[in-house]
């Protein structure tokens, strides 16, 4: 047994988010850790790895009880964590990302640069991985970039590789040469955590499995033993999470057309949503549901197909044009893309109309005071002040001052892409009827969120993604947590 952690307890402000939990990797095997997001997969790594201290529990590494873990000290013992946000610096070269911090100086204490090419490049050439030791890291391939991190964890005799969702941005062939990579590693000795919500690539490189569901452990044991279907039942379990609030109604024409559109994390997706609807987009994270709707909206560029918007094709890459044409998105992660912090809640309010008026008259601001006060009452804005900073409210009373934002601009169809993230299960019910609400006076809506049960509660149908493709679309009667995994991890395949 290389690595044994027991009945580990760990809480923020209070709040459980691991709870006696457990996980055993053996010597030279690829141990899958699943659960859906929010499990506390990523929080027990962090603790392995030094990053937070656990509240509880033991952890055994390579025979040697480890009672308080650093970051520096898993590093030492020979624990390499390869996050899906991956840490290198672009602007440094590929040897220089390796020895950050670690360099071989020669016998006058200087860094000897030959040397640590040198190295480096026995090291690609023993992995068989083709990168010049000498490139900046800026100029790689996202693919080269994963193989630059195990290799930069490999060279220091990492023992343990934690693989946060590794595949993500590789092709299949660039999938099977990393897979080949790992096989070999294995049967060296190394060991890995393997962490990805995708059935086939858990069954295909595995040898056993541990599934966690809400900071608990479920269940563990060999890959050989279990089906797809049947690890999907202990990751989303029997709870029905929400009660299904969803009321039919009529809806009108096309109004939002998408055909054989293609840009950056997607392709190929045809869609006719009418006026009225409530459509949710899903899948894992980075499947290309929120890349869609970044598109749809000109933040990106599309590669081909087009969007219409009451039969007008809408240009690619203008977010301008798209407000024009009476779209609208609230962006995901409400602190990097649409808290402005040193505005008022009336000024966040009103930022996105005048960017679209700005041209034609003054803001008045008693007028807009009226508007805001319309919008307060509407969706129940809990605020004293029109002019309070924006980070005086909660992050649930932040989202309603930005949904206003987007509702004061008039648009017929909104893009919503996590609305709810990071705020309280109140907040969350008073934004889901607000959305019912809105389509039945004949707003469309498009809603990307990661969280089945609030599609359960208000879309008409679901499109699934699975890597940049939707793979199913259910209607709502379909729509159950276990079938959405099945499709969004390809386990049906």
């Amino acid at each position: 047994m290389l690595l044994e952690m027991k009945n580990i307890d760990k809480a923020f402000n209070g709040v459980p988010v691991l709870k006696k939990v457990q996980l055993e990797v053996d010597r030279g095997e690829v141990h899958a850790l699943l659960g859906e997001n929010g499990a506390g997969k990523s929080t027990l790594m962090n603790v392995l790895t030094g990053v937070y201290t656990r509240d509880g529990g033991s952890v055994v590494f390579d025979g040697q009880t480890l009672d308080h873990i650093t970051i520096r000290k898993s590093e030492d013992l020979g624990i390499a964590f390869v996050h899906q946000e991956l840490n290198l610096f672009n602007d440094m070269t590929v040897w220089e990302n390796i020895f950050l911090g670690k360099e071989i100086v020669n016998a006058f204490g200087r860094c000897d640069k030959k040397e640590m090419i040198k190295r480096a490049g026995e090291l690609f050439a023993e992995l068989d991985v083709r990168i010049d030791p000498t490139e900046k890291v800026e100029n790689l391939k996202t693919s080269e970039k994963q193989l630059l991190e195990i290799s930069k964890a490999l060279f220091f005799k990492a023992k343990l590789l934690i693989l946060d969702e590794p595949t993500t941005a590789l092709n299949n062939d660039e999938i099977a040469h990393l897979f080949q990579i790992i096989r070999n590693l294995k049967q060296n000795g190394t060991s890995f955590i393997f962490i990805s919500h995708k059935m086939p690539e858990i069954f295909q490189i595995s040898d056993r499995y541990t599934v966690f569901r809400n900071g608990e452990y479920i269940a563990s044991g060999n890959i050989a033993d279990i089906t797809p279907e049947e690890i999907t039942k202990l990751l989303v379990g029997n709870a029905d999470s929400f009660r299904d609030i969803y009321e039919t109604r009529p809806t009108g024409e096309v109004i939002l057309k998408l055909h054989d559109f293609s840009g950056p994390g997607f392709e190929h997706i045809n869609l006719d949503i009418r006026r009225g609807q409530i459509v949710g987009l899903t899948g894992l994270q980075g499947a290309g549901s929120s890349e869609l709707m970044q598109c749809i909206f000109g933040v990106t560029c599309a590669t081909g197909g087009s969007v219409e918007m009451n039969g007008k094709r809408i240009p690619y890459h203008s977010t301008h044009r798209t407000m024009k044409a009476g779209i609208a998105m609230l962006a995901s992660n409400r602190k990097e893309n649409s808290v402005i912090a040193d505005m008022s809640l009336l000024e966040n309010m009103y930022l996105a109309e005048h960017t679209l008026s700005a041209m034609n008259f003054p803001i008045h601001r008693k007028a807009e005071q009226q508007k805001y006060e319309k919008y307060r009452g509407m969706l129940g804005i809990k605020a004293q002040n029109s002019s309070d900073s924006i980070l005086s409210l909660s992050g649930g009373n932040q989202q309603k001052v930005f949904l206003a934002r987007w509702l004061n601009t008039e648009a017929d169809v909104l893009l919503l892409d996590n609305p709810t993230q990071g705020i309280d299960v109140g907040a969350k019910a008073e934004i889901y009827k607000l959305i019912l609400q809105l389509a039945k006076e004949g707003k469309t809506i498009l809603i990307n969120t990661l969280e089945i049960p609030e599609i359960q509660k208000i879309a008409d149908y679901c499109a699934v993604f699975y890597e940049g493709r939707i793979v199913k679309v259910l209607q709502h009667r379909e729509i159950d947590e276990q079938t959405v995994m099945l499709y969004s991890t390809a386990a049906n395949a």
